[in-house]
């Protein structure tokens, strides 16, 4: 059996990489895709605390935030192609819908 910390720094660095690539990334698909990284690492840690205190509620509501996920991807990722399809690039700094 891998120890509670074990899990809990690989969810740590994963979640690290998914704010670096969010704040260094320009690229709208790769800040989804950062978003979704920090996702699963908050259910990494929501299942090895379920797992270590014996009970089913963190399983439960890593069910539910998979659950807002999915959704969050597909509205996000039909955003971003209504974007790219009105101005050909998906590129953040170059999408300035809200200046006049």
């Amino acid at each position: 059996m891998i120890p509670l910390p074990y899990y809990l720094l690989i969810s740590a660095f994963m979640f690290i990489m998914g704010v670096i690539g969010v704040l260094t990334r320009k690229n709208a698909i790769i800040v989804f895709m950062s978003i979704e990284l920090m996702l699963n690492a908050a259910n990494l840690s929501f299942v090895a605390f379920s797992s270590f205190l014996g009970n089913i509620y963190g399983q439960l509501f890593v069910f539910f935030v998979m659950a807002v996920a999915a959704a969050e991807a597909a509205v996000g990722l039909a955003i971003i192609i209504s974007i790219f399809r009105n101005k050909a690039t998906v590129n953040l700094d170059e999408i300035n819908l809200l200046k006049w």
